[in-house]
This record gives structure tokens, sequence and C-alpha cells, in this order.
């Protein structure tokens, strides 16, 4: 309902530089900086609240359609650890979203055989909200198909040094020697270590709102990630242009620092 409201600033869909092409791979894993929210809805003259309400329809529809298309896993920046520090009303409605969301999603995610994850620190989350969580994670456990994995109370940084905290717990209890730390035993340290090892760094990782910054977000995990950036607010963000982030993808000349012959 939130759609019929005037835009103070229409939002015009960018043209598509390359065509998606449902023969080529796609990525295994993409990641998205879900940006924009506020700004939408101050944009239609609503609460910061609705936009983060629209915004959560927009991770359905992004859901199903990257299911659809064969993606592996899907990870979602929910709330950062940083997010904290915006207005508590805010923060409290954000809290809420997950209760409200898994609740009515949960039997299509199901029916879509796609399994929840959520990682972060979800342990200083409210009590409502890590039931909620939990039983997501519980009641889609035996799904097979693609993961969507939330980062919730996530901030790369924090994870980073969490993981090289338990690394040097596990290896001083064993006395092992530092030649045991190698970038496999990070990986598996940090918070997308219960992914298999080939799928725990996405390949291509999404932006939207026009900003374009990591802000703490698998600052491990992308070092040979694939960048888009679009201008589309988090709520304007659909399946035509999930696709054409990945045709993108499909584009790009990935050398992983070498050159192909």
């Amino acid at each position: 309902m939130w759609r019929f409201f005037p835009q103070k600033n229409k939002y015009v869909q960018e043209e598509a530089e390359f065509t998606f092409d449902s023969d080529k791979a796609v990525p295994k894993h993409i990641a998205i900086i879900m940006d924009g929210n506020g700004r939408w809805a101050q944009n239609r003259r609503l609460p910061r609240v609705a936009g983060h309400k629209e915004g959560m329809e927009t991770v359905k529809t992004i859901t199903k359609h990257a299911s659809s298309l064969k993606i592996k896993v899907l990870t979602l920046y929910a709330f950062s650890t940083e997010n904290w520090k915006r207005p508590e009303e805010e923060v409290s409605f954000l809290m809420q979203l997950p209760v409200d969301f898994f609740d009515k999603f949960v039997p299509e995610l199901i029916k879509e055989n796609v399994k929840v994850n959520v990682m972060g620190y979800t342990e200083f989350l409210p009590a409502h909200t890590q039931e909620a969580v939990k039983k997501a994670i519980e009641q889609t456990k035996d799904n097979t198909g693609m993961v969507l994995n939330f980062a919730l109370n996530y901030g790369s940084r924090a994870e980073i040094v969490t993981a090289v905290k338990d690394i040097y717990t596990e290896l001083k209890k064993r006395d092992a020697k530092e030649e045991e730390i190698t970038e496999a035993l990070i990986s598996e340290h940090l918070m997308t270590g219960f992914l298999p090892s080939e799928l725990r760094d996405p390949e291509l990782l999404i932006r939207t709102s026009g900003e374009e910054r990591i802000s703490n977000f698998l600052l491990w995990q992308i070092a040979y990630s694939e960048l888009f950036f679009t201008d589309a607010l988090w709520p304007d963000f659909n399946g035509e242009l999930l696709e054409m982030a990945i045709a993108s993808f499909q584009n790009r000349d990935r050398r992983f620092g070498g050159l192909k012959k």
C-alpha cells in the first residue's frame, strides 16, 4: 500500500548494460546490503519504519526470485552492530520485524524448500527476536534448497576478532604451532563457516540506494567478490534488478589476480 503515496523524487529504473542469460552460470552465493528503507519512506513523507516494513516485502520477493534462479546462498545484511545507534523507536521496530516476517513467511519458505540461517551476535537481541530466529531455523532445518542467510546484529570486524580469539584458544589448548594458522582455518571460524567451503565467499555483492561502500560487511569473505551498486532504494529493488546485477556478473572477467591464457 505504501507504494501509492506521492514521491518527492520518483525513482526511475536504470537501463541495463547487459542482458541476463539463463544459460550462463549464476553466482552460487549472492550477498546484499539492503540500504535505503528510511529514504524510501521519507521520499513518500512517511515515517522511516514504513520503509523497513516495505523492505521486508522486498526480501520476500528477492528470496523467491533468487531461489528460482538456483542461487545456493543469499546473504542479506539485515541489522549491523552499529545500527543500535539509531533512535530507540526505530530499533524496537526493527527487532519486531523478524518476528512478523518469519511468522508469515516461513510457510512459503518451506514450500520453496529454502533453509533459514541467521549469523551475528544474536545473543544480544531481545528475547522475542531470538525466539523467532530459533523457531524459523528449526522449522526450515530439513529444507535442501537455497540458504537464506540473514546477518543480524552482525559486524565484520567484530566477527574477525572473535574468530582470531577462538583460533588462539583452540591452538593454545593443544600447544599447536603458528604454521597451522591458514586462510582455510580462519574461514572455518568465521560466521559463514557453517557453509561448505566453496560457498562461504559471495561471488557477487550488491548494494542498493546509490551508496558505494561496504559498511563493515563480510570484509574477509568479499576479497574477490564482484561488486554491483544500484541507485534503487531497497524497497524498489526487484527481480528485474537482481537479474541486471547477475547479468553484470556474467560479463565480468574474473581473473583472481592472475591472467587468463
